[in-house]
């Protein structure tokens, strides 16, 4: 069957015009070109960083070096790495899911609702505007320190996006598909699971890529304020005690693991497009 798939590719391409083909060819380079360029770039940075750090021209103590933060990764087992990585990446993870799955709910309340919809909508935007680090005090009274502040403060960040995000899509659904539904008589229901949450799933995984950075801001700043173990912890007694290799390796790591995560939001919608396309 793939055999096929591919045989018919190659028939269709060489039946292409010749115009055709070299753009094709040509835009394909130029992804390639963009990808080494990315690369390049990547390698370049981090040989001149190594080079400044190793001649002196650069504080390796204050900005650490390639050499030293590679050295702090070997001893994982020392500095209990993979343990932090994995209650950062569990804190997100949950802080994630649960924003998008409430914040879902409450956009199709407030769609549902016209009336509430516009009794909200003042508060949400004061809510949005409101530097969420400024309730970390009050989230640990609330909820205790510990992951669940951490979390709690994820979906802080998270949540109210979600549900602006989304809320907007609905309501900006094509009037055309609901006229249409209501000429079959379709109840409010089968409108919104027939059309309107079909319609905006790519607002939806557009949300999700933004609100997987946002999750793992709001655990970090969880972190920072309550937490005992995370990168964010990491980062702050790396910072009180003067280990800037373990600093700069926990932000290197950081960096990767939103690169992940984001890549698996996107895995995933590409899943969940092709399924609803068949």
């Amino acid at each position: 069957m793939p055999m096929t798939k591919k045989k018919e590719s190659m028939i269709s391409y060489n039946q292409l015009s010749p115009e055709r083909q070299r753009y094709l060819k040509s835009k394909q380079t130029r992804k390639r070109l963009i990808a080494i360029t990315q690369i390049l770039i990547l390698v370049l940075a981090i040989v001149i960083w190594e080079l400044t750090a190793t001649l002196g021209m650069i504080d390796s103590f204050i900005v650490s070096s390639p050499t030293r933060m590679l050295r702090t990764i070997l001893n994982f087992h020392q500095n209990q790495l993979l343990f932090h990585i994995g209650v950062t990446f569990l804190e997100t993870m949950i802080g994630f899911v649960l924003g998008a799955a409430i914040g879902i709910f409450i956009a199709f309340i407030l769609w549902w609702s016209s009336f509430l919809a516009k009794v909200m909508d003042p508060y949400l935007v004061v809510i949005n505007a409101l530097p969420k680090i400024a309730l970390g005090p009050v989230i640990i009274i609330w909820v205790g320190a510990g992951m669940q502040a951490v979390i709690v403060m994820a979906l802080a960040i998270s949540l109210v996006v979600t549900i602006m995000e989304m809320l907007s899509g609905f309501i900006n659904t094509d009037p055309e598909l609901i006229k249409m539904s209501q000429t079959f008589h379709a109840s409010k229901w089968q409108t919104f699971t027939k059309i309107v949450f079909p319609y905006n799933l790519h607002t939806l995984f557009n949300c999700l890529k933004i609100n997987i950075g946002l999750s793992l801001v709001g655990v970090i700043a969880g972190e920072f304020l309550v937490s005992r173990a995370g990168l964010g912890y990491l980062i702050i007694f790396g910072g009180q005690v003067f280990q800037m290799d373990l600093v700069m390796t926990s932000v290197i790591i950081l960096a990767l693991l939103a690169a992940l995560l984001y890549g698996l939001v996107v895995v995933i919608e590409r899943v969940v497009i092709k399924l609803f396309l068949k």
